[in-house]
């Protein structure tokens, strides 16, 4: 299973972007792309950005997901 996590575009290089969600700090191709720019957020998949999401649904899933990763717990 595959899970795909809302990012924000913070730097582009050309058709190469860093990508930023909670800290961390990824590299993503934006040649499936033509119209994002530094400050949107997008969906990032094998290492390539496939989709824009507007901020609202990106931040909202962030937060989702923080708390479902809260309930989850300590599994031992």
């Amino acid at each position: 299973m595959c899970l795909a996590v809302p990012s924000k575009i913070i730097e582009i290089n050309d058709t190469l972007a860093k990508v930023e969600v909670d800290g961390v700090v990824r590299e993503a191709s934006l040649m499936l792309l033509e119209d994002a720019g530094i400050g949107d957020y997008v969906i990032v998949h094998a290492g390539f950005a496939i989709s824009k999401v507007d901020e609202e649904a990106a931040l909202q899933t962030i937060a989702d997901m923080r708390k479902i990763l809260e309930l989850g717990g300590d599994p031992a």
